[in-house]
This record gives C-alpha cells, sequence and structure tokens, in this order.
C-alpha cells in the first residue's frame, strides 16, 4: 500500500481522535458514578392521590463537560414492566448550546429539580423510580447507565376508613306524656260551700267524663291530687287566710266524690285525704293583677298603677274602693273569678311498649305513628329489620322527611350506596334544607369518588360533629392532614391515629388507639406497624404485622408490597411474616 496514503489516513484518524476526545462527552460517561443524586422523599409518597418528589444532584470539578448537554429523565417503574417518563431535566455545559441549568466545568456545581406532580396508578406501589440521562454535543450522543433513585410509592393515605358517620332524624317519641286535668270550683263572696251548680258546669262535666272514662284504663297513670284555693283581695286579710282555707277543704271533700263513686275496690286512687295536696293563698294579687291586664276596663290602667304603688294590701284596698264606680264593675266582672279552688289531677298518658312496638312495627306497622316506627327502628340491631321498618315509615308518612332519610342511612350499612343516594335525595324535597341530609347527601358523593362536590355537601350541612369527622375523611384522601387531625376531633380512632401519623406525628398513634375502640382491630394492628416502622422499631413492626395478619389475612399482600416497609424486605423476621 501506498506509504504516503497511509500517512494521510492516519493523520485523520488522529484528528477524529483527538476532536472526539475534546469535547469531554465520553469522559463524562466514564466517570458518570462520580455523580451524586439524592431523592426527597425516598420512598415516593402519594398524597391526594398525586405523587411528586424532588431531585438534586452534584457534579465535581472538570467533570461536565463544556459543550455537553446532559438531559436526564426520571422514571417511574411499576408492577408489570409499567413505566411513566416524567418531564426531563436539562443541564448544560458552560459553552454548550441551547437552554437549561448551567454546570461550571472548573468548579463543578449541582443541580434541583422538583417534579411536576403525576397522577398515582396502582401499579407504581411496589416499584422504583430510576434516572435516565442521554448526553449530547452537537448530533453525537451518548447514553448514561440507568440510575436508581428511590423506591415506589408510599399510598398509607389509601388505608383510611370509609366510616362517614350519617346524621339519623331523630324520633319524638316518649314513653308518657302530660295528661293533667283540671275543674274550677267558685264560690259566692265570703262563702266556702260548694255551690251544686259548680258540679255541674262545662267544665266540670268534662273533668268528669275524663276520670270515669280512664281512671280504669291501662293507658292513663293517675299520680296524685293538687288543690289550691284562693279568696279574692277585696275583704279583711285574716277572714281570707281562713276563707281560703276552708275553700281547700270543701273544694277537696267535692272532688273526692268523684272517685268515691267509683265502687271498684281496686281503684284506690283519690278516695284518701293522703293523696291530696292542698295549698292556699290568702288573697289572690297576682291572679288580680293578671284579670286586670286581660280587661278592657276604662280604669285598668289606674288600677294596675295602684298595684305598683303601693304594697301595703290595706293600701291596695283602700285606694281601689275611692274608684267607686270601678269598684262596682270590678266586684262584677273580676273578682268573683278569684274565689276559686282549682283542682288538678296529675295524669300521664302511657305510650306503648318497646314490646309492643317492636312486635307492631313489623306485623301491623300501619297501626303506628312515625315517631313509634322511627322509636322501633332503634329498637332493633338487625339491619334488615331497620330496612324494614324505615321503608313502612316512608310508605305511610312520606312528607316526614326522616322517614326516608333514616331509610337512606340503613341502606348504606347494607352498601347499597345507589339506593341509599335515592332515598337522600326524596328526603331532600321534603326537609326544606335538614342539615342532616346535606350531610348524608355528602357521604354518598364521596363513596362515588366525587371529593369536590362531597366537600361542598358537608359544608351546607353545617358544623355538626358527623359532618366534620366526615369532612376530616375528605381531609386525608385530599392530602391535608394537619386538617384532618382538626376536623376529626376528640374522636380515638383508627382514622384520627392515620392523620396524625401523616401529619408527622407517628408517636401519638398508639396511645390514640389504645384510648379508642378500634384499638383490637386487624388494621389497628397494621397502622401500628407503619407507626414502628417509621420510629425504627424492628421488633414492633414484625410483631404488629404479626398480630394484623393473624385478624385478616389480606394484609399479608399488602404489606409485602407495602414502600413503607422498604427497609425489612430482606430482613428474615418481616419475610417470614409476609411470605
Amino acid at each position: 500500500m501506498n506509504s504516503k496514503f497511509l500517512r494521510t489516513i492516519g493523520a485523520g484518524l488522529s484528528v477524529a481522535v483527538v476532536l472526539s476526545g475534546c469535547n469531554g462527552l465520553g469522559k463524562m460517561v466514564k466517570k458518570q458514578k462520580d455523580i451524586k443524586y439524592t431523592v426527597s422523599p425516598n420512598p415516593i409518597e402519594m398524597h391526594g392521590d398525586s405523587v411528586q418528589f424532588s431531585v438534586s444532584g452534584k457534579f465535581n470539578p472538570k467533570l461536565f463537560a463544556k459543550k455537553v448537554t446532559l438531559t436526564l429523565t426520571p422514571v417511574v417503574k411499576g408492577l408489570n414492566g409499567s413505566e411513566k417518563a416524567l418531564k426531563p431535566v436539562v443541564l448544560v455545559g458552560e459553552k454548550a448550546t441551547g437552554s437549561g441549568q448551567k454546570i461550571a466545568f472548573s468548579s463543578g456545581g449541582s443541580f434541583s429539580y422538583t417534579s411536576e406532580k403525576f397522577a398515582y396508578e396502582p401499579n407504581m406501589r411496589n416499584g422504583k423510580v430510576e434516572l435516565r440521562g442521554v448526553g449530547s454535543v452537537k448530533s453525537k450522543e451518548k447514553k448514561f447507565d440507568p440510575v436508581e433513585l428511590a423506591d415506589a410509592t408510599i399510598v398509607t393515605p389509601l388505608l383510611v376508613r370509609n366510616d362517614e358517620k350519617a346524621i339519623m332524624g331523630k324520633d319524638a317519641f316518649v314513653k308518657t306524656t302530660p295528661a293533667n286535668q283540671t275543674t274550677h270550683v267558685y264560690y259566692a263572696m265570703n262563702q266556702s260551700n260548694v255551690r251544686p251548680a259548680e258540679m255541674k258546669s262545662e267544665e266540670a262535666k268534662a273533668f268528669h267524663d275524663f276520670i270515669s272514662k280512664n281512671l280504669n284504663s291501662p293507658w292513663y297513670e293517675f299520680k296524685g291530687i293538687s288543690v289550691s284555693a284562693y279568696a279574692s283581695p277585696d275583704g279583711e286579710t285574716d277572714k281570707n287566710e281562713n276563707l281560703a282555707k276552708d275553700r281547700a277543704k270543701s273544694g277537696s271533700t267535692a272532688i273526692m266524690s268523684e272517685f268515691t263513686s267509683n265502687k271498684d275496690k281496686n281503684v284506690t286512687f283519690g278516695k284518701t285525704k293522703e293523696q291530696y295536696s292542698v295549698g292556699t293563698t290568702a288573697e289572690d294579687w297576682p291572679g288580680f293583677k293578671s284579670l286586670m291586664e286581660q280587661s278592657t276596663m276604662a280604669d285598668k290602667d289606674l288600677i294596675l298603677r295602684v298595684l305598683t304603688m303601693y304594697s301595703d294590701a290595706d293600701q291596695r284596698r283602700k285606694e281601689i274602693k275611692n274608684l267607686s264606680k270601678t269598684y262596682t264593675e270590678l266586684a262584677d266582672k273580676v273578682l268573683p273569678k278569684l274565689r276559686r279552688s282549682e283542682i288538678t289531677v296529675n295524669v300521664d298518658k302511657k305510650s306503648r311498649t318497646d314490646e309492643q312496638i317492636t312486635a307492631l312495627m313489623t306485623t301491623k306497622p300501619d297501626s303506628l305513628s312515625i315517631e313509634e316506627l322511627l322509636y322501633g327502628a332503634t329498637l332493633t340491631n338487625d339491619i334488615n329489620t331497620k330496612v324494614q321498618v324505615y321503608t313502612s315509615a316512608e310508605k305511610q308518612y312520606g312528607t316526614d322527611w326522616r322517614a326516608s332519610n333514616n331509610l337512606g342511612c340503613a341502606l348504606i350499612l347494607q352498601n347499597k350506596v345507589a339506593e341509599a343516594a335515592e332515598a337522600f335525595k326524596r328526603a331532600e324535597k321534603a326537609s326544606a334544607g335538614q342539615s342532616a341530609v346535606a350531610n348524608n347527601l355528602g357521604i354518598i358523593e364521596a363513596k362515588n369518588g366525587n371529593r369536590v362536590a362531597a366537600r361542598e355537601m358537608y359544608k351546607k350541612a353545617g358544623s355538626s360533629a358527623e359532618t366534620k369527622y366526615n369532612m376530616g375523611i375528605l381531609d386525608i384522601r385530599d392530602g391535608k392532614y394537619a386538617d384532618a387531625v382538626g376536623n376529626i376531633g376528640e374522636n380515638k380512632d383508627f382514622n384520627k391515629a392515620l392523620a396524625l401519623l401523616l401529619s408527622g406525628s407517628a408517636g401519638s398513634v398508639n396511645s390514640t388507639l389504645d384510648a379508642g375502640t378500634d384499638k383490637d382491630k386487624a388494621y389497628s394492628d397494621y397502622l401500628r406497624a407503619v407507626a414502628a416502622a417509621r420510629g425504627g422499631n424492628e421488633a414492633d413492626v414484625i410483631s404488629n404485622l404479626k398480630k394484623a395478619i393473624e385478624k385478616d389475612g389480606s394484609l399479608k399482600a399488602w404489606a409485602k408490597d407495602d414502600a413503607e416497609f422498604v427497609k425489612y424486605r430482606s430482613n428474615g423476621g418481616f419475610t417470614a411474616v409476609v411470605n
């Protein structure tokens, strides 16, 4: 071969090697292990259905070539070979063309990058975050080795319990209702004997009829008799005192005859003096004032002024009697009404017993009132029976929002969300803005995944403890953990412990669960294990996981892939529990 040709070829190759070496890309690839990357958090975490993390890197002096452009792309690798490439970060040397974060050659440099928020997908739960780099100088490119940055993905907020608190419409059922009966006996001036006509008045007849009809009834409880006797304030005080006492005696005697006329020996009510409570008012000035306030007499205001100006009874009588014309009218229209005995029989009307209501609410619901049906449903723990009773209540009393609302609450417990939603909509139409219904419609939105709509309904519902608790569940799902702690309030349950853990108080998990009713449940043991992992307590991680899985075997697979335990995946005790 021509030696001149060989020299020419050799010179060309030398120039090519020199040019290639001058761009520095090859040297960067060879020293790529000297680049230090860190990721925060590690493992990456899901909050509010989204994931976001930060990457930082450091280049030693004389590592980042002046003309190189380095494009770094974070990739989230999940199960089944799934990958999600994120927006890349571009780094440029001092003399590189194009834009990006500049890295000096002589002194080296660092970069920081925060990924865009991206939607969490289930296949990201057990995976890795990888950084892939491509270096270029003009048209020349070289791939850097992929670098494993972090584990993926902590999804502890998904443990939130969907135990939203529905609000029931309360019944107004009462065991007994007062059915007191009152009659009056009016007396002639300065007299205490009961005139026969007084026992034949319309009021007295109604009083007598009630006693006759219900004294032997099992639905009425006769408890006692109160007798109050009065004298009008127009006589002398001493005489009025004795007169009031005599009227009390005669009034009691007259009423006692109503009961003694009942020949049933099993009925003893009202037949002995011990059952009567007697009180007297010598001069009924309060009654006088009340009647004057209701009157239309010409001197009404003048008489009321006298009562205000004078507290002495004799002085009052003197001033009033000086109004001769007025006093005549008083004696005719007002004072006779004050000369009286007032007799009240204290009676309670009984409602149906719990046993009776329980029997009728499923066999003859149409015989019960709305209050009895609503109350009856609270007497059973069987959810199917509750649905049956509330369905009957709605059929009979459809205009009462509580029937539809409570039916919806029962259907939620049966996990019949669509049917519950329809029931709540019917309640909304009948309720005229009841906050309980708004709360319950919010639960439906939450269970259907419509968190924005759910939050709006909760805001409409107000600030009851139930609604705030439900808002707290949304807060956990939305990544607002401090808000969740506040809204869940004083509840000592799993969700409160979870909110505390997510807000940075893992140390409060055990004490919160210990104080509540969820302490022995499988998912509570699991949360204790997570808190222990965050605190670096290996023994508690394994013991609590073991208890959780013994109670609920489905937690084994979840724990195996849970990034909360990524540091324990090579631990023999951990693998023995989850495999």
